[in-house]
């Protein structure tokens, strides 16, 4: 599976952008994720989805403003970031992983380490001004 993150730019504080991962294979058949690198900071899980788009996770820092989403007909999933924050400035990675968190009797929540995640695209910056 190869990805290729797309969308990040300079936006105001309270601004919007949507990021896309455009992908090679099927995209129904992994778990997705967006994480986020700020300078100086670890890599931190922003967003995720399940297998099959049966279940979805955020950080306790986006929920209410961040929306991540696929679309299985362009391969694509995309993260819909709203009312944003200068905190919000970092590298924006996708990633993808064949764990089936969310789905049936597995975890509740998704992998939540960049080690555990097999495929990643190459970074996006976003950057918010005050």
């Amino acid at each position: 599976v190869q990805l290729q993150a797309s969308g990040g730019g300079l936006v105001q504080a309270g601004g919007s952008l949507r990021l896309s991962c455009a992908t090679s294979g099927r995209t129904f058949t992994y778990a997705a994720a967006w994480f986020r690198q700020a300078p100086g900071k670890e890599r931190e899980l922003v967003a995720a989805i399940s297998w099959g788009d049966i279940s979805i996770d955020y950080a306790e820092s986006v929920k209410g403003r961040f929306t991540i989403s696929r679309d299985n007909a362009k391969s694509t999933v995309y993260l819909q970031m709203n009312s944003l924050k200068p905190e919000d400035t970092a590298v924006y990675y996708c990633a993808a992983t064949h764990n089936t968190w969310g789905v049936g009797g597995t975890a509740t929540t998704p992998p939540a380490f960049p080690g555990e995640y097999e495929f990643w695209g190459q970074g996006t910056l976003v950057t918010v001004s005050s």
